[in-house]
């Protein structure tokens, strides 16, 4: 910490504080900053120190200490307004605004006070002449905030009519408060239209965008926009996260959170700012975020987590429950102290509206992933809900009703076909009086055991007896055949062929006899065909033919006895759909892939017709596996949407996560970028919520990162790698995502202009690369983490880390990038201050790689074409850093000196562009507009002029080639025109008499 000596390190002092993150730190150091202003006894020392202490105070949740130093500021300036310069003078009248929003802020400052407030500011605007729009605006606020509607409109009318002057808002933060309070009067459409200048960046300041985002949240999800709120949401939460001073900003998240399904993110968006249920600065801002708070815990109470601790004010532990209490009961007894300040309750009437508000959408995947509370179940899914048909079952206990149920969806193959009959064998345990048939007690016998999976043997067992005991053999060696093959799914595939040898020895001599039917002959056959099936599943490589074709004549057993013969019976038209789908496996494990796609096109096609679509979307999968190995990308697009389509409710979470990933990976590779992250986005939310989030879902939000990088998204696509980064692991996903992810994240970081994070990034991944045996990436890492450092002002790191990627592509023989890594610390260099020399030499050394690279490229034109425009370039670029580095207090003689060793390289660099021909015009033009200012210097006029008219031929000339100067490629029509205007400039500069 600098020591305070004079007026200069003051405001050094001052300028650094102004630097560091808001809060309590910050504001210390301001108060200590305005004692040692005090002792250098200079009036405008103290003024600036009171104005600084000002301003950190305002942006910090220690608001309420603004009005003491701006108390006496505004005494110094009643007794000696010549202390005061033009600057602070501004500063002065500026600050009232924040006055009377900060009263208005604080419950114990009287309305009258506020008021008066506001005609003392009015009054001291006029007298310096300013407008009266800032006032209107502070009279708006007022008026807004106690709920006088009337008021309120006839100010905000005056705002806008008023004219703008030093002392209106910025544009950004008027623009945010119109926005505001027509979303307030239910005008959702008007105030986006009115923020879409300061989400555009067209206007920004210190809290814009940050503002504005959060306050569209709710106005788009209203006006059925949730894309565009999920987007306001990654972004504008990134910009608040780490200022203190947003509270109310950070509440809207919340609420946000609150209101889309995202209750779990909410509760991790608490965790991170546990200071906010405490600070007391700012007691407006404290409201807002105590009714998000309460809010958020009222929707978690109604999901039935109300016992689940959550994040709650420092000093114990909360239950949701808890805490919705507490925060409800602090929130509403501060409504009441404005109310009771105001004269009104419109304070509180929000409050609690705010608090009762309800889901605005049941749920919007967000891409980053945000973990339960401890005992929470997975959200229910689609996958687990009954469909409408089987509506209101639960309620029945007509034992008849509940089993006529069962059957149908048994005979339909409907899914929860098992639930069914598990309710209809609960009904019938509680009804003693009521006996069931040996039929019924076999089919609630034989579906338990499909429930049971591989445990379900001795249940099916027991079904077949009770088959036999209804006096039906052939559903009895059906039951005895799934038993065989449930021991299968176990491993044990010759005991389960043992086993199903008599079941189909005997079924087919009983059908033989007409003592059974096909249904259940084909019972037998489909299970003997699964338990071979099971073999070639279990074979390593291409199937052999002693594996293969057994299973194959079975599947074809089957399907002789069955096609042909389903007519309307569901169940054999799923045994033939499945009978295709098992010769889809044997060809494709035979190295035929293409009638294995085929098959299971028709396998799939043939599920759908049966009216049992979910059943096809397994192959639907397996057909778009196999079509994206066949290099089909329509066919396998059809197959995955298909696949999303016919699974419906049915589709299990991680089978949808992984559907969509894929299907993000095929659009994406045709282009549509749009569409493939929000595939990945859906594939990273069904992995949230089949509880793979550390897994699958990692995989797909890093994805989803590189989707928003290439659309470029950086703020959403950082939020949503930052996520990745949390659980992607070399271990489970490979060190080569955990580098791209870094890398990714490295660019959206540099984007976003935090460059010290995007170097850590950059550096991180870079040291993993170093471990590769192949060293491009580890250089490219190693240069573009220099570039970051030396954006963020680290310049000895930057040189370091330039120094290692020249020496990692001279390894590699990139001459391109040892070229451009010493040119960049040649500039680095010459930024720092060092010895001019170590610049030029730098910057001779890479001159000097581009001729000893061109010699050595011997007959490789292409290679020759590249390094002709890098020495162009590095001419170029020793041309601008000889000319930057001519010392303002050197001699005339030796400024002259180095201007003429810039022009002529300037001049070496046309002479290399010209050799390339007309690709290189916006290049060659550029290098001689330069040398043409260099002549100017120089005082060579009619040099200057000539270079003039040949970029002007050059552009007449290839302005040819354009309707209007708007074409395509390298010489574009709006590069000619910038360098036309450049060069008719330069030409009037030179034309002009010297002296007059």
């Amino acid at each position: 910490m600098s020591e305070i000596t004079d007026f200069d390190s003051l405001r050094r002092a001052m300028a650094e504080n102004g630097e560091q993150p808001e809060g309590p730190a910050r504001n210390a150091r301001a108060e200590q900053l305005l004692l040692e202003a005090e002792k250098l006894k200079i009036p405008l020392a103290v003024i600036e120190a009171l104005g600084h202490q000002l301003k950190v105070y305002n942006y910090s949740s220690e608001k309420a200490k603004m009005f003491v130093p701006f108390a006496r500021l505004l005494r110094m300036w009643d007794e000696r307004p010549e202390d005061f310069d033009a600057y602070e003078t501004h500063a002065l009248h500026w600050v009232f605004k924040w006055m009377s929003a900060g009263m208005l802020d604080q419950p114990h400052v009287p309305l009258a006070a506020v008021e008066k407030w506001l005609g003392e500011m009015e009054h001291r605007y006029r007298l310096a002449g300013h407008s009266e729009r800032a006032v209107r605006s502070a009279e708006f606020s007022v008026a807004a905030h106690v709920g006088d509607v009337a008021r309120a409109e006839r100010a905000f009318a005056a705002w806008l009519a008023a004219d703008r002057d030093t002392m209106a808002d910025c544009h950004a933060c008027e623009l945010h408060g119109q926005g505001w309070w027509q979303a307030e009067r239910g005008r959702d459409t008007e105030a986006l239209e009115l923020w879409v200048p300061v989400l555009e960046g067209e206007y920004t300041c210190a809290h814009e965008p940050h503002s504005v985002l959060a306050s569209s949240l709710l106005p788009l999800l209203r006006l059925g926009r949730p894309d565009e709120a999920r987007a306001h949401h990654l972004r504008g939460l990134r910009l608040v996260r780490s200022m203190e001073s947003m509270r109310s900003a950070y509440a809207d998240h919340v609420e946000f959170c609150a209101l889309t399904g995202n209750e779990a993110r909410g509760l991790e968006l608490l965790a991170e700012r546990p200071a906010y249920f405490t600070d007391g600065g700012q007691p407006r801002s404290k409201l807002d975020f105590l009714s998000v708070v309460a809010l958020l815990m009222g929707r978690l109470g109604e999901l039935g987590l109300g016992g689940e601790r959550v994040p709650g004010a420092a000093g114990r532990e909360w239950t949701a429950d808890e805490l919705a209490g507490h925060a409800r009961a602090e929130a509403l007894a501060l409504a009441a102290r404005f109310d009771e300040r105001n004269g009104t309750g419109y304070v509180s009437e929000r409050a609690r509206a705010r608090m009762a508000q309800r889901p605005l959408v049941e749920r919007l995947p967000l891409g980053v992933r945000a973990s339960r509370p401890t005992s929470a179940a997975p959200a229910p899914t689609l996958a687990a809900a009954a469909p409408a048909e089987t509506a209101g079952e639960a309620a029945q206990t007509d034992l008849p009703a509940l089993l006529a149920e069962a059957r149908r969806l048994s005979d339909s193959l409907r899914p929860h076909a098992v639930e069914a009959w598990a309710r209809v064998a609960a009904a019938a345990a509680a009804n003693k009086d009521v006996e069931l048939a040996a039929r019924d007690l076999a089919e609630i016998a034989d579906h338990e055991a499909i429930g049971l999976g591989s445990r379900g043997a001795d249940a099916f067992e027991r079904a077949a007896g009770l088959y036999e005991e209804a006096g039906d053999p052939g559903e009895a060696l059906a039951a005895r055949a799934r038993a065989a093959y449930v021991r299968a799914l176990d491993g044990e595939v010759d005991e389960a062929l043992a086993a199903v040898a008599e079941p189909y020895d005997r079924v087919l001599a009983l059908y033989a006899e007409g003592g059974t039917e096909v249904p259940q002959a084909a019972g037998v056959l489909m299970a003997r065909a699964r338990i071979l099936m099971r073999r070639v599943h279990e074979a390593e490589g291409l199937v052999p033919a002693s594996v293969g074709a057994p299973a194959e004549s079975a599947v074809r057993e089957l399907l002789a006895l069955v096609d042909g013969r389903a007519g309307a019976d569901v169940r054999l038209a799923a045994r033939v759909a499945e009978g295709h789908a098992m010769l889809a496996e044997l060809a494709t494990r035979s190295g035929e892939a293409e009638t294995g796609a085929q098959l299971f096109a028709r396998a799939a096609a043939e599920f759908a017709e049966a009216g049992v679509p979910w059943f096809a979307v397994e192959y639907e999968a397996r057909l778009a596996a196999l079509a994206h190995e066949l290099g089909d990308m329509a066919e396998a697009e059809r197959a995955l949407r298909a696949a999303l389509e016919h699974g419906g409710p049915f589709l299990e979470a991680i089978g949808r996560a992984q559907l969509h990933l894929q299907l993000a990976e095929v659009v994406g590779g045709r282009g549509e970028v749009e569409e493939a992250a929000e595939q990945a986005l859906e594939s990273a939310h069904w992995a949230d919520e089949a509880g793979a989030g550390p897994t699958y879902g990692a995989w797909a939000r890093h994805q989803l990162g590189g989707y928003l990088v290439r659309l470029g998204r950086w703020a959403e696509a950082a939020e949503v790698l930052e996520s990745a980064l949390t659980d992607l692991s070399a271990e489970t996903h490979g060190d080569g995502a955990v580098v791209q992810t870094q890398w990714w994240l490295g660019d959206c970081l540099s984007e976003l202009g935090e460059h010290r994070d995007a170097a850590e990034r950059r550096l991180q991944a870079a040291e993993i690369a170093r471990q590769w045996p192949e060293q491009h990436d580890h250089a490219t890492l190693a240069h573009l983490a220099a570039e970051s450092l030396g954006h963020a002002g680290l310049h000895a790191e930057a040189d370091r880390a330039y120094a290692r990627a020249g020496e990692l592509w001279r390894d590699l023989g990139n001459v391109r990038g040892l070229i451009r890594s010493l040119r960049a610390r040649a500039w680095l260099a010459l930024r720092t201050e060092q010895d001019p020399d170590v610049a030029r030499a730098l910057m001779t050394s890479a001159v000097e790689e581009c001729a000893d690279a061109f010699d050595a490229a011997g007959d490789d034109e292409e290679a020759r074409h590249r390094l002709i425009a890098e020495l162009g370039d590095t001419h170029r670029q020793f041309g601008d850093l000889l000319a930057r580095s001519a010392a303002e207090d050197a001699d005339d003689e030796a400024i002259r000196t180095t201007l003429d060793e810039a022009l002529s390289q300037m001049s070496e660099a046309v002479a290399v562009f010209v050799t390339l021909g007309e690709s290189a015009l916006i290049a060659r033009t550029g290098a001689e507009l330069a040398a043409g200012w260099l002549e100017c210097d120089l005082g060579r006029p009619a040099q200057a002029a000539a270079r003039a008219r040949a970029v002007l031929r050059s552009c007449a000339d290839a302005a040819e080639g354009f309707e209007d100067f708007e074409g395509d490629g390298q010489a574009d029509g709006g590069t000619l025109r910038a360098r036309r205007a450049e060069a008719e400039q330069l030409l009037q500069a030179a034309e002009e008499p010297r002296d007059r």
